[in-house]
């Protein structure tokens, strides 16, 4: 039993030292060859690619130049109607419809008829105005007579500072009645008009004070409608405006536009997608919206086929101010992978570097370039997606 035990003892030492050599080498060393991770040859991050397949897949190539750059940011808009050339068309005066003329969606010229009223109020301010100048032409008579008789010494002056000062009472009278007159409409050509043949009119005309389409009607035949109400709206849709809210943060864009002179900015409206307009910047806010830190700005946008509608969805792009010297390229050139981001970096006719790059900001079209590139390095421009594929299967 002794020599059994004494055999497995050398045994189960022999294997315990066996395995510290596997490990540590002849020489006593540890072996790096199962610790340490692969180290990276010499020929990865290389893609090969003969001229005549870069040509059969397209591969283009471009330097990498310095140049001016601007960036953009797009904010969301809305279409209305230009409020210069816009109007609700209300009454003077309280009244019954009599008739309506004009329907929504209709162009008008300036100065047609677009409905009628009757009101009765109107008559009795014209009733009252002639009234009022009929005691005006008497107490005008009876002042002159009274001057005369006073210069005859028939009356006192007493009774003729009576008669002057009716005379100026009936002034007085006769300016109100006028007045209130004007204020429910009426001109002096009406006021010749009914001086002549006095012929008290109670009917109202609506008329459009200028050409245009009528985008709201708020009335119909027989009911009555006060001074409050607005009866029509009329527009004229050769021009409309672009109304966005710029927030906080991306003013520096608007303050571009002016300090460019151009004051010139993209819009885009979604109904038409495929198109890009031009519009003028006409109006920037002074002070920012509390509730929203926003500030409206405003564009005017010719519309003379009448394709934009009020209350339309839009989009309005604004421009930085440029960036000279700097270092970019093309969007397509810039490929992901793992966080990292490369270009393909053509070494020769055959061989394609992918290098990291550090980027700055983007326009849509090109991006700069912070490190990782010079000027001068043939940059791949089209078929990087193609050599980034290459690259991963040869890792693989």
């Amino acid at each position: 039993m002794r020599r059994v035990a004494r055999g497995f003892t050398v045994w189960a030492l022999g294997l315990l030292f066996g395995a510290a050599a596997a490990v540590f080498g002849c020489d006593g060393a540890p072996s790096t060859s199962a610790v340490a991770p692969p180290q990276t040859s010499p020929g990865e991050g290389l893609v090969r690619l003969s001229a005549k397949e870069s040509l059969r897949v397209g591969v283009a190539v471009a330097p990498v130049a310095r140049s001016e750059f601007r960036t953009h940011r797009e904010f969301p808009a809305l279409i209305q109607p230009n409020q210069r050339a816009m109007a609700d068309i209300t009454t003077l005066v309280r009244g019954r419809v009599v008739d309506v003329y004009a329907d929504l969606g209709q162009q008008v010229e300036a100065n047609a008829l677009l409905a009628i009223l009757y009101s009765s109020d109107l008559g009795l301010a014209q009733s009252a105005y002639l009234k009022a100048r009929a005691r005006l032409h008497l107490a005008e008579q009876g002042y002159e007579r009274a001057k005369f008789l006073l210069q005859e010494q028939v009356i006192g002056e007493a009774e003729a500072q009576r008669r002057q000062a009716e005379l100026l009472s009936m002034q007085a009278e006769e300016h109100e009645s006028r007045d209130r007159l004007k204020l429910l409409g009426m001109d002096d050509d009406q006021f010749l008009r009914l001086g002549r043949s006095r012929n008290i009119q109670s009917h109202v005309p609506i008329v459009a004070p200028f050409a245009g389409r009528i985008i709201g009607r708020n009335m119909t035949r027989g009911e009555v409608v006060e001074t409050t109400e607005k009866l029509f709206v009329i527009a004229d849709l050769s021009e409309v405006w672009v109304l966005a809210n710029i927030p906080e943060r991306d003013i520096a864009f608007v303050h571009a536009i002016h300090a460019s002179g151009a004051r010139q900015a993209e819009i885009r409206v979604n109904a038409y997608p495929k198109e890009v307009m031009t519009g003028t910047m006409t109006y920037v806010g002074d002070v920012l919206d509390p509730a929203t830190r926003t500030m409206q700005v405003r564009l005017e946008l010719p519309n003379p086929d009448g394709r934009l509608k009020p209350e339309m969805f839009a989009t309005i792009r604004l421009s930085s101010e440029p960036q000279p010297d700097q270092l970019i390229v093309p969007d397509a050139a810039l490929q992901q992978d793992q966080g990292r981001t490369f270009v393909f970096v053509q070494r020769d006719a055959d061989t394609y570097e992918a290098r990291d790059v550090q980027i700055g900001e983007s326009n849509g079209i090109a991006t700069t370039i912070l490190s990782g590139l010079s000027e001068g390095d043939r940059v791949v421009t089209h078929g990087a997606f193609l050599l980034k594929s290459e690259l991963l299967k040869k890792q693989v």
